[in-house]
C-alpha cells in the first residue's frame, strides 16, 4: 500500500498522465470493498470515485457517453468508475432496452472514446471485471438482509437480476470480445483477500 501511495504522489507531481480505473461486476461482486480496501489508502485529494446508477432524465436527453466524459480524470489524477459506460451495453441489452444493432454502435463509440482519452489525454485505463460464482453471489445478497452493517446495500431487485445470470454472462463476453483495447482484467472475486491482491498488482504497475 505504501508503494501505491508513492506512485500516486509521482503521478500527481508529474501531472503528465492520468489513470482511469473501471470496476464492473455482478451485484455482490465486491466493487465497493475493492475501492475501500485497495484504493482507500491513497491521498483523497488525488482520487475521485464516481458511481453510475440509472441515468437521470437530463442524462437521457444526451448521448450515452455525455455523463461519462464529464468525469474523465485530469492529468495527475486517478478516477475510479464504480460501474461505468459499459452498463449501456450490459444491463440495457439484458432487459432489451437496447437492441443488438444499437449495442454494436455503442461498442464502437466506447472504443473511440477510450482511444481518445488514452491518446490525447495520456490516460491509462485499467478495466476490471470482478467475477463471482452464482452461489457466492446468493450468499452475499442474503447476508445483506441479515447483517445490520450491510443492510444499506440491500435491494430486493438484486435477486431478480441474479436470475438473469446466464444472459448477463453472454453480454459480458460480447463486451470483452469487442471492447478490448485496453484489455479487461478478469479477477476471481469469491475470496476477498485474493481479489484485493490481484487488483493491487496491476494498479502498482500502471
Amino acid at each position: 500500500m505504501e508503494e501505491l501511495d508513492e506512485l500516486q504522489n509521482r503521478l500527481f507531481a508529474e501531472s503528465k498522465h492520468s489513470v482511469l480505473v473501471v470496476m464492473q461486476g455482478m451485484d455482490g461482486s465486491g466493487k465497493d470493498g475493492v475501492i475501500r480496501n485497495v484504493l482507500g489508502n491513497m491521498n483523497p485529494q488525488g482520487v475521485t470515485v464516481k458511481s453510475y446508477k440509472a441515468p437521470t432524465a437530463e442524462e437521457l436527453s444526451h448521448d450515452f457517453l455525455w455523463r461519462i466524459h464529464q468525469h474523465v480524470p485530469a492529468k495527475g489524477m486517478i478516477q475510479v468508475f464504480n460501474r461505468s459506460h459499459y452498463e449501456d451495453i450490459l444491463v440495457t441489452r439484458v432487459h432489451k432496452w437496447c437492441d443488438d444493432g444499437t449495442a454494436v454502435k455503442r461498442m464502437q463509440a466506447i472504443n473511440d472514446f477510450e482511444q481518445l482519452i488514452q491518446t490525447h489525454n495520456r490516460t491509462r485505463i485499467l478495466k476490471f471485471y470482478l467475477h463471482i460464482s452464482p452461489d457466492e453471489q446468493h450468499d452475499r445478497l442474503t447476508e445483506r438482509m441479515k447483517d445490520p452493517a450491510k443492510m444499506w446495500k440491500y435491494n430486493e431487485k438484486d435477486f431478480e437480476e441474479a436470475k438473469l445470470w446466464g444472459i448477463y454472462m453472454k453480454m459480458y463476453e460480447d463486451c470483452f470480445n469487442n471492447c478490448n483495447n485496453p484489455p479487461w482484467i478478469i479477477v476471481p472475486a469469491d475470496q476477498n483477500w485474493y481479489k484485493n491482491m490481484l487488483l493491487l498488482l496491476p494498479c502498482m504497475m500502471c
